[in-house]
């Protein structure tokens, strides 16, 4: 599912036998309409994730927990965010019989996590690996240093064959490969100096829903987390 406004990718996943199910990423905007999929496809929503304190749109996360009673927040532990699981480093997302390991990816933020499914041979990147590009580097605690070492160390040491996923693309495209970003990303195929020199001169412009998104993505878009955060 995507949202035209901030070019945002949501992942719906979901157990065929149990129907239970996880969404990735959702935009507030688009809350109705997730619901309403969900429904119609019989599904239970578990948990609603997101893969970082993201600095482009409100999360949907809080307003799915009112929609759909019983849903679950989850957001990396690192991200200073609230929500009702907070994630850490080689946790497991189960739903069904599938699960996702968290795999903390830092660099595009300090709590930017990859969630991978290896059952399936697929990973959702968030925005520290797009296709043939990357999340900036330069606001929320990044770092071009630590964002490159997280690809390379965690992300680009996946089997060559798996589908990466990422949380926006701005061409229309939907899935690339370990294989091929190793090969043709123009950035994260060059070396760490050369890496850090191109996020370095970017020069991109202030996001323009920054100052709204990341103080509503502290609190789970700005609706009440119902329940104590797990310690």
């Amino acid at each position: 599912m995507f949202d035209p406004v901030s070019s945002t990718y949501t992942y719906l996943l979901a157990d065929i036998d149990d129907k239970t199910a996880i969404l990735i990423d959702p935009v507030i905007e688009w809350a109705e309409r997730d619901k309403t999929i969900i429904q119609e496809l019989g599904l239970t929503l578990k948990y609603a994730i997101n893969t970082h304190m993201h600095a482009d749109h409100i999360t949907g996360t809080g307003k799915l927990k009112s929609l759909l009673p019983g849903c679950q927040s989850m957001i990396s532990r690192s991200s200073g965010a609230k929500a009702d699981i907070l994630l850490n480093p080689d946790d497991q997302i189960s739903f069904g019989k599938h699960n996702l390991l968290v795999l903390p990816t830092p660099g595009h933020t300090e709590g930017c996590v990859t969630y991978v499914c290896y059952e399936q041979g697929i990973a959702f990147t968030g925005d520290a690996l797009l296709i043939r590009g990357c999340g900036r580097t330069d606001f929320q605690g990044g770092s071009a240093e630590v964002l490159y070492n997280s690809v390379h160390s965690k992300i680009f040491t996946l089997p060559a064959n798996f589908r990466l996923y990422p949380a926006h693309d701005y061409s229309g495209r939907t899935v690339t490969t370990v294989a091929e970003e190793k090969a043709f990303n123009p950035r994260l195929s060059k070396s760490l100096n050369e890496f850090v020199d191109i996020m370095n001169n970017l020069n991109l412009a202030y996001p323009k829903m920054i100052d709204k998104a990341v103080p509503a993505n502290k609190v789970c878009g700005l609706y009440e987390v119902a329940k104590e955060q797990k310690p």
